[in-house]
C-alpha cells in the first residue's frame, strides 16, 4: 500500500482530503504557497475607532459542507454555528414587501401564489428536487463517480432529462408559472459565472445549491466566522499527524523520481511521495506540471466568473425595514433582484461575456454574518453583512468601482433603518478574486458550471471511468480543486470523495 502522500494546496478540499488520508494510515504533507492555510475560507482584519474587526475576505458561509464531513473530520465538536430557519427575504423591483421563502413547500406555494399569482405546482417541483438531491448526496457519500446510467437507474429517464443533462429554462416552465418564480429559481445557474438558461446541465446547478448544508439547511454561519473551518481543521490535522510547510512554493514535479521540490524562507527542500495530490485551481496544477498540451486544455476551458463581493461593517446593529414575525429575522437571508423576467435575467448574466459594461444588475445575496454571530454570543454589538452579487466583468478592481459599490450600498440601505452607522466597506471584483486567490477568470468555482464542466465531464482525468480525480494521464497525480465535481460550492465534497477513491484504489 502506498503510504506517503503529498497536497499541494490548504484549502477546503486539501483539508479535508489530508484528514481523512492521515486517518486512513496515509503519511499525509501539506504545502501551501501562502502564509496561512484556508483557501478562499480566510480572514482579514481592519481596525476602525481603535478596535480590531475581522471579516470574511472570500467565502462568507459554510456552503453545503455534508454533515458526515462535519463530524467525522471532528469540526462538529470545535465550532460553534447557526442556521437562521426564518424564511428567506426576496425583493423585486415595484413590489411591496418582501416574498417569503418557506422551507415548507406547502407554506411556499401559498405565498408564491399570493405575492407572485403562482398557478404552477411548488409542491412537486421540491418534490423532484429532494429525488434529485437524494441521488446526489449519497453518490457524494459513497464518493461515487458521477455517471448518467446510474442516475437513469435511480431516478428514471425523465427525471434525469429533466433535472441533470437538461437546461434550467425547461425545468422551470415545467414547474412554474411566474416570471418572478423561475428568476428567483435560476439564481443558482449564474452562481460561478455567465452561464445561459438554455444550456445543457444548467438545470443541476439547482439541486446542487440547494443540497443542503451540514446542518440541514441550505447554509449556515460559523462563529467568528468561516475561517474558523479552516483553521480548526488545520489544528486537528497536525493533532493527527499532518505536516504543513506554509509559505512554501512548488518549483518541481519529477513524477518519475517521484519527488516535489518546494522553496521557503530557509531555502529548497525535497519531499518523495506515492501519490501527489493538487488541491489548487487547475491552471496552477497544469503549470507546475509544465506540460504545454495540459496548459492549453485548462485555458480551453470555460473559466470566465462573474462573482463580486461587497463587504459593509455598522457601528451598531442593523435594523430592518422588513423584518418579519420570525424568530431570528435579522439574520435571515435576503435577495434583491434588479430583474424580474427569466429573459432579462438571462440577458444580464450573459452581458459579462461581451464585456460591454463593467457591471450589469441582476441580483444580489445578503448574509447577515453579524446577526448570526450575536445569536451566538450577544455581547457582539459591531455588525458586518456580506453582499455577493453578479454580473461584473474580469476588467476592473474594486477600487476603481465606487460608482458599483454606491449603487449596491443604495439599494441596501433603502432597506436598513440606521445606514448613517455603515462605517466601513469594500468591494472584491472578479478580477480581485483572480489577483487573491488564485481563481481562474476570477471564478469562485475555478471553471464555469457549464455544459462540458459539469457533472461526469467536470473532471481533468484521462481516464474518468477508472480514475475520475486522477490529473490527466499522470499515474498516481489526482486534482480535487473547486474546478472538479461537484464544485467548490459544495465545501470540501471533492478533498473527501478523492481521498475515498484512493483509499480504494489502495486496498484493491
Amino acid at each position: 500500500m502506498s503510504k506517503r502522500i503529498v497536497i499541494v494546496g490548504a484549502g477546503i478540499n486539501g483539508l479535508v482530503a489530508a484528514n481523512y488520508l492521515q486517518r486512513q494510515g496515509f503519511q499525509v504533507s501539506l504545502i501551501e504557497a501562502k502564509d496561512r492555510v484556508g483557501g478562499a475560507c480566510t480572514s482579514e482584519t481592519i481596525e476602525l475607532e481603535g478596535q480590531q474587526h475581522q471579516y470574511a475576505s472570500g467565502a462568507s458561509v459554510l456552503g453545503l459542507m455534508q454533515r458526515y464531513i462535519f463530524d467525522e473530520t471532528g469540526l462538529s465538536s470545535r465550532l460553534k454555528t447557526f442556521v437562521p430557519h426564518s424564511p428567506k427575504l426576496v425583493f423585486f423591483p415595484n413590489e411591496e414587501g418582501p416574498t417569503q421563502i418557506h422551507r415548507d413547500p406547502k407554506d411556499l406555494d401559498l405565498e408564491l401564489r399570493k405575492k407572485w399569482g403562482e398557478e404552477g405546482n411548488t409542491q412537486a417541483f421540491r418534490d423532484d428536487e429532494s429525488k434529485v438531491i437524494k441521488f446526489l448526496q449519497e453518490g457524494y457519500k459513497e464518493a461515487k463517480t458521477p455517471s448518467l446510467s446510474n442516475a437513469q437507474a435511480t431516478l428514471g429517464s425523465a427525471l434525469t432529462d429533466l433535472w441533470i443533462t437538461g437546461d434550467a429554462k425547461n425545468l422551470l416552465d415545467h414547474y412554474f408559472s411566474s416570471e418572478k418564480a423561475k428568476v428567483y429559481m435560476a439564481m443558482t445557474v449564474a452562481e460561478s459565472g455567465p452561464v445561459s438558461v438554455y444550456d445543457n446541465y444548467s438545470a443541476l446547478t439547482i439541486p446542487i445549491m440547494d443540497s443542503g448544508s451540514i446542518f440541514g439547511g441550505y447554509y449556515g454561519f460559523v462563529y467568528q466566522g468561516i475561517w474558523e473551518v479552516t483553521e480548526q481543521l488545520q489544528s486537528i490535522n497536525m493533532n493527527i499527524g499532518v505536516s504543513l510547510y506554509t509559505s512554501s512554493r512548488v518549483c518541481e514535479v519529477n513524477n518519475n523520481q517521484k519527488t516535489i521540490i518546494f522553496e521557503d524562507s530557509s531555502g529548497q527542500h525535497n519531499l518523495t511521495y506515492d501519490k501527489l495530490i493538487f488541491a489548487t485551481d487547475p491552471l496552477t496544477a497544469s503549470r507546475l506540471m509544465n506540460h504545454p498540451d495540459q496548459i492549453e486544455a485548462v485555458n480551453n476551458k470555460k473559466l470566465l466568473g462573474s462573482s463580486g463581493k461587497l463587504n459593509l461593517l455598522f457601528k451598531q446593529p442593523i435594523r430592518w425595514k422588513d423584518n418579519v414575525d420570525h424568530p431570528h429575522s435579522d439574520s435571515a437571508f435576503r435577495f434583491i433582484f434588479s430583474v424580474d423576467n427569466i429573459e432579462d435575467f438571462n440577458r444580464a448574466t450573459l452581458s459579462v461575456c461581451e464585456a460591454e459594461n463593467d457591471y450589469e444588475p441582476g441580483f444580489m445575496q445578503i448574509y447577515c454574518e453579524g446577526a448570526a454571530c450575536r445569536t451566538m454570543n450577544q455581547n457582539i454589538t459591531y455588525d458586518r453583512i456580506a453582499i455577493f452579487f453578479k454580473n461584473l466583468s474580469l476588467r476592473k478592481q474594486g477600487v476603481d468601482l465606487k460608482n458599483v459599490s454606491n449603487e449596491i450600498k443604495t439599494l441596501i440601505f433603502e432597506k436598513i433603518q440606521n445606514p448613517e452607522d455603515c462605517v466601513w466597506d469594500q468591494l472584491s471584483t472578479p478580477k480581485d478574486l483572480q489577483e487573491k486567490f488564485f481563481f481562474p477568470g476570477g471564478n469562485i468555482d475555478h471553471m464555469a458550471l457549464s455544459d462540458g464542466q459539469m457533472y461526469f465531464d467536470r473532471t481533468f482525468s484521462s481516464d474518468p471511468k477508472n480514475n475520475f480525480y486522477g490529473f490527466f494521464d499522470y499515474e498516481d497525480i489526482y486534482y480535487c480543486g473547486s474546478g472538479s465535481y461537484p464544485c467548490g460550492s459544495v465545501a470540501g465534497t471533492a478533498g473527501y470523495i478523492c481521498s475515498q477513491q484512493i483509499i480504494k484504489q489502495s486496498i484493491e
